[in-house]
């Protein structure tokens, strides 16, 4: 079985990437977006581990059908985390709680 060697430069590339971003995540928290300060935050969050999937677990350079095999137990695995949370939401007015 063949491995891909990387070089350290990509490393050290893609840390700087993601220094820059966390960096620009910190910068943005104090810029008042309105409602898209969620989305900006979200969307920068959603670049870092993409960059962190790609390049630190090597899913660059897996064969293609493993990667559907990951992107698809991602979607349901992210799936089964918001229908759990939207559970949770949505029934917290049916109990009253005295005091509350």
């Amino acid at each position: 079985m063949a491995e891909t060697v990387v070089p350290k430069k990509t490393y050290i590339i893609i840390w700087a990437i993601l220094m820059c971003l966390t960096g620009l995540t910190g910068g943005v928290s104090f810029i008042n977006l309105g409602q898209w300060s969620t989305v900006v935050a979200i969307a920068i969050a959603c670049g870092k581990a993409a960059l962190v999937v790609a390049f630190f677990m090597h899913l660059r350079y897996e064969k293609e059908k493993m990667i559907w095999v990951w992107a698809t137990v991602s979607v349901f695995w992210l799936t089964l985390l918001f229908v759990l949370t939207m559970n949770d939401y949505v029934t917290r007015g049916f109990l009253r709680v005295p005091g509350k």
